[in-house]
């Protein structure tokens, strides 16, 4: 059954008809599903800004199919076949795992940046495998597997249109066909970039020497990175530059959360006059929650957000110590985030590996226990593409009024964890959790303090970011209390998250 293409309001179509203008200028003709060779000349920037609820992502969806129907080939950093003189591509990215599943949840092919930046090398036997998958080979007949296997991958590719999800599906390992990561020799073609409020000036560049066509999708309402003063990437380019939505696409449910998050454009809105209008919210909505208390089992899964470093902290140990968590080790269920990777030059080509595989800075990850070697974990990364996988860990547990971590697991050498029970607003960005805590007390300090950014009340940024990572539902906490939990930790719940892809082991 064809499902009805979304009828597009004027700001949407005026956006679209300058993009379809950029591309065809590039050789890409949307309208007449023609594409030719890329033109020669100087690299173009263009941006789609609008707030939550403007329709970014629908546009940035159609753009996508429009470009795929046009024979556009999508590069999602999965397997890329042998290069074309007459090949067009386009990649769709995000700065976190979290964003680009949010994505993928969507219906949108994307993956992190990180991931584009490396390319896997493939062993030969299976990339016959993958060439057949792509529709740039024949079936081929690979030895140990079976017709019904090969069947069974095709069903997964086309479904989802990942190489490593295909190839598990018939029985294999990534430690199968997958011998190693290369960082990115040559340029790509058109890239289509979400949460660009997030990209600081060396990404962006980056980005630039890759994409002769980059377009940006960003919201201006979001936090800029940390050391912009309040500037992002695309508050530089030219009128002609950035497309401007304005007028606000609501939810066919008419979402409460995002009505909320527009009422802060209210210049004459006190921070007492925002809590009235969620008290009112709440009492005709049950997606909008006046909490008197944080509820530890969502902090599981999902962060609880706040602004003050030391409510963070605080807010850990609450959980740790509600959940009954030994003062020496973790517990399998726990999150974290990752807060990089601390290896030598001459560990890049591990370093290569774990990022390929998402296990990037600001990852949220979950522990599942302790790995086959001495500080080693295994660890789910939660919307990684192949989630599960084992490193040498640092992990990190800051104490409240104590000026050393406790660290459970310290190898010598790995990735590095903090917990992930509560985060900052500014680390939320990017992600995205069907239900969101937000630390109200934190949010009427940052009002307290009358701090502006970029000529808003701080506060305010802080307030519309944190609403807008609730996907469903929003607990707008209002006490330093935190509710006992109705059950034990665990990892149940990780198995419908991600297809189940079979460990792969970093311990060598």
């Amino acid at each position: 059954m064809n499902v009805p293409a979304p009828i597009l309001s004027p700001d949407q179509a005026d956006a679209w008809d300058a993009l379809a203008e950029a591309f065809g200028a590039s050789g890409i003709d949307l309208i007449a599903e023609e594409l030719h060779p890329p033109q020669p000349g100087n690299g173009r920037v263009m941006a789609v800004i609008g707030k939550a609820g403007s329709g970014k992502t629908l546009l940035l969806s159609q753009i996508t199919k429009a470009l795929r129907d046009a024979g556009v080939e999508i590069v999602s950093g999965d397997y890329e076949g042998r290069r074309r003189k007459d090949r067009r591509s386009v990649a769709i990215l995000a700065p976190t795992n979290k964003a680009a599943f949010v994505l993928r949840m969507r219906g949108v092919p994307a993956t992190t940046i990180h991931r584009i930046l490396y390319t896997p090398v493939y062993d030969p036997e299976y990339e016959k495998l993958a060439e057949w998958l792509t529709g740039t080979g024949d079936r081929p007949a690979v030895e140990g597997m079976t017709e019904s296997a090969l069947d069974r991958a095709k069903a997964f590719y086309d479904q989802h249109t990942s190489i490593p999800g295909a190839l598990a599906a018939a029985g294999l390992r990534g430690s199968d066909f997958i011998r190693g990561w290369k960082r990115r020799e040559d340029a790509l073609d058109v890239g289509l970039i979400d949460e660009a409020s997030m990209l600081d000036e060396k990404q962006f560049e980056d980005l630039r020497e890759i994409f002769p066509l980059l377009v940006l999708f960003g919201d201006p309402a979001q936090l800029a990175p940390v050391g912009q003063s309040g500037e992002m990437v695309f508050d530089k380019l030219a009128p002609a530059q950035r497309l401007v939505l304005n007028r606000i696409h609501r939810q066919a449910d008419d979402s409460p959360i995002l009505d909320l998050a527009h009422a802060l454009a209210d210049e004459g809105l006190t921070f007492e006059g925002f809590e009235s209008l969620i008290r009112a919210a709440a009492r005709r909505d049950d997606r909008v929650v006046w909490a008197e208390r944080v509820e530890s089992d969502l902090m599981a899964r999902s962060p609880v957000l706040v602004w003050r470093n030391a409510t963070r902290i605080r807010l850990i140990h609450a959980f740790r110590a509600a959940y009954g968590a030994p003062g020496d080790a973790l517990l399998p269920g726990e999150p974290l985030i990752c807060d990089g990777l601390e290896l030598p030059l001459k560990h890049r080509k591990k370093r290569i590996d774990l990022e390929a595989r998402g296990l990037i800075k600001g990852a949220q990850v979950v522990y599942l226990g302790p790995g086959r070697k001495p500080g080693f974990s295994r660890l789910h990364v939660i919307g990684a593409e192949d989630p599960r996988l084992s490193a040498a860990s640092i992990v990190k547990i800051e104490l409240p009024d104590e000026e050393e971590p406790f660290i459970p697991y310290a190898a010598r050498m790995g990735a590095t964890f903090l917990h992930g029970a509560a985060v900052t607003i500014h680390k939320s960005q990017g992600s995205q959790w069907p239900d969101v805590q937000v630390f109200g007390p934190d949010i009427s300090a940052a009002a307290w303090s009358n701090r502006t950014e970029a000529g808003i009340p701080l506060w305010k940024r802080l307030a519309y970011v944190a609403i807008t990572r609730a996907q469903e539902r929003l607990l707008w906490v209002t006490k330093a209390r935190l509710a006992r939990p109705t059950a034990p930790l665990g990892t149940d719940d990780l198995e419908g998250l991600v297809a189940d892809l079979a460990l792969a082991a970093y311990e060598e």
